[in-house]
């Protein structure tokens, strides 16, 4: 159990009871470890951040981002994510502990790329981790651990509908001379941007195998490095009008691009095992870091409400009925998804990713949606000036609004879920019934005349 100072820490004052006795002394340094890194060193140099933009270039990598990279892993606030089947290499924080703490980065955008704890790099390290082999680890996995590079995931395609994967039409054929060769053409939309400098290799994943009669198995997963002849960057991808440099998103060509076999990941016709490996923690970092993010909007709605120089009608805006009856729906709204995304946590902690799929479907259905709702009615309390770069808030409902789609879209999520929970109707079915025979033998004690009930229901 915390001590009473350590539950009213900032880091943990809105951690949930339940959450606050599971947490061991280890992670609860590092929530305020993290808590003190963000407050301090990211947020007041967001505009620092900015102004380096301007200056170096939008697709390099602010001097202070490396700076703070740099500063970060020598503190050990660095892969923090890491699970603890890295050994020495993971902090040992559990999906519940660590969760704590990617609510906490979320509350600056980069905050988490500080601490080498962003996306996709985290995803992508676990993901070479579990399915690389150890020539291919050594290449590719110890840079991005060692924040030395960065990485991109491409699944994504213009021409198809990528919300089924099954259907991704990007080739992976052998050459015909050199069976040791791979040869790749095709078009894929997102993955980080090509023009920055730090960004070494791309995970693409492609079709190898079109004529399988198992879907399933006609995709593959390979290594490409950024420089590969014939693989190109036709233009940043804007995404409501944000080109989220330095990383940014871009639209690929590739035309007979080629690499090396031994570039393949697990095995030909694995791309499927390898990417439901990958995307469990990662939507749970995404909706805790939007958690963080909708945390700071309702704190710049609180400022906002508050402030003496804006008074309609010579009243805070905050004194307004409608007003205060926003702020609670908000904050009701925002207790209620931490809850969800932690539940997701730690069901994954105690009874793995695969058996926490509908908790982790929950949170991904719910947080985004909700988050953008609930930024939204922090812009709608600033008014015009909400609309605008002097508040963060409308790039992060761009973000919120991006992460419906990201890693999935929800209504594919819905999907799934709703045909999870209707193959849950035939046990439900026969309890009905049993209320219903039940009904009947005590109408017939009591003698009372039975009513037509409606599959059984009382």
């Amino acid at each position: 159990m915390l001590s009473s100072t350590d539950a009213n820490h900032p880091a943990l004052v809105r951690i949930p009871t339940w959450v606050q006795e599971k947490l061991s002394p280890k992670a609860v340094d590092y929530i305020k470890r993290v808590h003190h890194w963000v407050e301090t060193e990211c947020i007041p140099a967001e505009p620092i951040v900015k102004a380096q933009l301007a200056k170096f270039g939008r697709w390099k990598t602010p001097p202070l981002i490396h700076e703070l990279r740099a500063k970060a892993k020598k503190e050990g606030l660095f892969n923090l994510f890491l699970p603890k089947s890295f050994g020495s290499l993971s902090p040992g924080l559990t999906n519940l502990e660590y969760s704590c703490c990617a609510e906490i980065m979320g509350r600056c955008y980069w905050a988490a790329q500080t601490m080498n704890c962003h996306a996709p790099e985290t995803g992508n390290i676990e993901l070479l981790a579990k399915y690389c082999n150890e020539e291919q680890k050594q290449k590719w996995l110890m840079p991005l651990l060692n924040g030395e590079t960065s990485s991109a995931y491409s699944m994504t395609e213009p021409d198809r509908a990528s919300s089924d994967a099954t259907q991704i039409a990007c080739r992976i054929t052998r050459d015909p001379a050199d069976p040791d060769t791979l040869i790749i053409n095709g078009r894929k939309l997102y993955g980080n941007a090509m023009w920055n400098d730090d960004l070494s290799v791309y995970i693409l994943m492609a079709c190898s195998d079109p004529s399988n009669p198992n879907p399933w198995k006609r995709h593959t997963t390979v290594l490409v490095p950024k420089n590969t002849p014939g693989f190109t960057m036709l233009r940043n991808l804007t995404i409501m009008g944000y080109d989220h440099a330095p990383e940014g998103h871009g639209e690929y060509l590739y035309t007979n691009a080629r690499i090396p076999a031994a570039n393949i990941i697990l095995g030909e016709g694995r791309a499927f095992e390898i990417a439901q490996g990958r995307l469990g923690p990662g939507r749970i970092h995404h909706c805790m870091r939007l958690i963080g993010q909708t945390e700071r909007a309702y704190e710049l709605a609180l400022i906002r409400a508050t402030d003496p120089s804006k008074k309609p009608r010579g009243r805070l805006i905050g004194d307004f009925d409608s007003n205060i009856e926003r702020i609670a729906a908000m904050r009701l709204q925002l207790d209620s998804l931490r809850l969800v995304v932690l539940n997701a946590a730690y069901t994954m902690d105690v009874h793995g990713n695969k058996a926490g799929r509908y908790a982790i479907a929950q949170s991904k259905i719910l947080v985004p949606a909700a988050a953008a709702r609930i930024i939204d009615e922090c812009m709608q309390m600033f008014g015009g000036q909400g609309l605008t770069q002097h508040t963060p808030l409308p790039e992060m409902w761009t973000y919120a609004r991006f992460v419906r789609i990201a890693d999935g879209p929800d209504a594919a999520h819905r999907h799934q879920v709703g045909r999870d929970q209707l193959k849950t109707a035939g046990p439900v079915r026969e309890r009905h019934e049993g209320y219903l025979r039940r009904y009947r033998e005590l109408c017939e004690k009591w003698e009372v005349e039975c009513e037509m009930m409606v599959g059984g229901a009382l």
